[in-house]
């Protein structure tokens, strides 16, 4: 499913337009996006919690030259869908 897929379904089930769907996505996104670099955690029940961990710092390899290169640490964010999710996909 794309996102324009998704934003057909979402207005059709909450009977709006494409256009209101398409700006309450890009809002619960963006919300998201927002908590997620404060710090915080998301959590939708019977969805899933959004989260953000932290990547240590390694040595890679150049794929190129062959050579080691060494890659900072960062933060990644991560999903962890809810038990009620998992078993409501089954």
């Amino acid at each position: 499913m794309t996102k324009t897929e998704l934003i057909k379904a979402i207005a059709a089930d909450a009977e709006l337009t494409n256009a209101a769907a398409g700006k309450a996505l890009d809002a619960a996104i963006a919300a998201i996006a927002n908590a997620l670099k404060a710090g915080d955690k998301v959590a939708l029940v019977g969805f899933g919690a959004f989260d953000v961990k932290p990547v240590a710092a390694k040595e890679g390899i150049n794929p190129k030259t062959g050579e080691k290169i060494q890659i900072a640490a960062s933060k990644k964010p991560v999903l962890k869908f809810s038990k009620a999710f998992k078993d409501s996909i089954q």
